[in-house]
């Protein structure tokens, strides 16, 4: 079974429908049976849909051009 602090890295993986079944199941299992992280999985999903709801911020081309080029690449540099 999973730890509390091993739940909280896979909270997004979970959320974003990219967990293994088995990862999935285990997820499942320790909400399932711990109160305080189902309360955090709550509250992660109201703070989702709350920003969800957000309109999207306004960048001046010049920013969104810095912001383009500074995270160019930035995927290969992650890692696994």
């Amino acid at each position: 079974m999973l730890t509390c602090k091993e739940l909280t890295e896979l909270v997004t993986d979970y959320a974003e429908g990219n967990l293994s079944f088995m990862d999935r199941l285990r997820f499942r299992m320790h909400v399932g049976m711990c109160r305080n992280c189902r309360r955090y999985v709550r509250q992660v999903k109201a703070t989702t849909a709350a920003l969800g709801m957000l309109p999207p911020p306004e960048l001046s081309p010049e920013l969104e051009q810095e912001l383009l080029r500074r995270f160019e690449g930035w995927e290969q540099t992650r890692g696994p």
